[in-house]
């Protein structure tokens, strides 16, 4: 039976489980926390991004251009993908936002 205090109670350890002080390194995400496993695998993501980048300058600078050519088209790829990642993450977050019962 849902109680007024069970309410609470869920409402409480949401409040704890979405409240963190991490500081974030990200470059693409739109929040400042580093909440879970995905962030910290997105900020490697992001790290990988701007190493090929960088590979991708230099490859240009001594004129290969069909390696500056891949690691710009990977670079672009793993743009997009993370792009899709965070949108499916934040539509799954919504998602379960919704099923926690707020009235009392």
């Amino acid at each position: 039976m849902i109680t007024r205090s069970n309410l609470a109670e869920q409402l409480r350890e949401y409040q704890i489980r979405s409240k963190h002080d991490w500081a974030s390194v990200s470059f693409f995400s739109s929040t400042a926390n580093l909440t879970s496993r995905v962030d910290v695998i997105s900020v490697i993501f992001e790290l990988v991004i701007l190493t090929s980048l960088v590979f991708s300058a230099v490859s240009l600078y001594f004129r290969h251009m069909r390696l500056a050519f891949i690691l710009i088209c990977i670079t672009m790829l793993l743009c997009v993908c993370m792009k899709i990642t965070k949108q499916v993450r934040v539509a799954r977050k919504k998602k379960r936002r919704m099923l926690l019962p707020l009235s009392m």
